[in-house]
């Protein structure tokens, strides 16, 4: 199994105007993870999410990616706005705005990315929706979409901002099992922040639970048997 090191964090300080939320976080995703920030809100998920964007520099230590993603070459699927949701674009227009950061001054999508947009649309299901207007879509769908359209940002780490948010239990589940399928089948590594605990831990490889300036990294199994995995009802029955 191919253990490259996309991410890695060393003894990282996070915070603002420097008062750290986060200290001497350490931890590493590699090619085929999938791994699961959980915790109580307010805890610094967010921060986590910013500083792995590259949006955020952390007060302590270092953040480095694999030479494929220093560009920033990352999927990244946030929460959806009202006004996200209401983009009226076609399906086909939104995903190949993933492409938007490597087009540098060219005017045009090349062939090639326009192969790949309807490739990625095809992986997950939507192809046939390439025409539609995205805001007339179910919030599952558009969830699909913009999976697509990450995937055409970068095809070997996924970002995820509570991607479940406001879908109902059968597109929950439909999206899990496309994020299941993407990391087992695809190899694409997936870092996901969720409320979601129960399903973290059915489909995560490791977990990182942020607790209030504390943190917790390891297993599913580790965190099952961990004071956090057993609060949040991780006692493993």
């Amino acid at each position: 199994m191919d253990h490259q090191i996309l991410l890695s964090c060393r003894d990282v300080s996070l915070g603002y105007e420097g008062q750290p939320i986060w200290e001497h976080l350490d931890f590493q995703v590699c090619a085929g993870d999938y791994v699961c920030i959980v915790g109580e809100n307010g805890s610094g998920k967010s921060t986590l999410l910013k500083s792995l964007l590259g949006l955020l520099k952390p007060l302590h230590g270092s953040i480095t990616m694999a030479p494929s993603l220093a560009s920033g070459a990352i999927g990244y699927l946030p929460q959806q706005t009202r006004a996200q949701r209401d983009f009226p674009a076609t399906v086909y227009e939104v995903v190949l705005s993933g492409f938007l950061n490597g087009k540098k001054h060219r005017f045009f999508y090349s062939s090639a990315e326009k192969s790949r947009a309807l490739m990625n649309l095809g992986k997950l299901g939507v192809l046939e929706l390439k025409d539609r207007c995205y805001r007339e879509l179910s919030g599952g769908q558009q969830q699909r979409v913009l999976l697509a359209r990450a995937l055409c940002a970068a095809g070997e780490l996924l970002i995820l901002d509570e991607p479940v948010t406001g879908l109902d239990p059968a597109a929950a589940q439909d999206l899990y099992r496309t994020l299941q399928y993407l990391n087992e089948k695809e190899g694409v590594a997936i870092v996901m922040v969720t409320h979601d605990i129960q399903n973290a831990l059915h489909y995560a490889t490791a977990i990182l639970h942020a607790g209030h300036g504390r943190w917790f990294w390891g297993s599913t199994a580790d965190y099952l048997v961990s004071p956090y995995g057993k609060r949040f009802g991780g006692d493993g029955r």
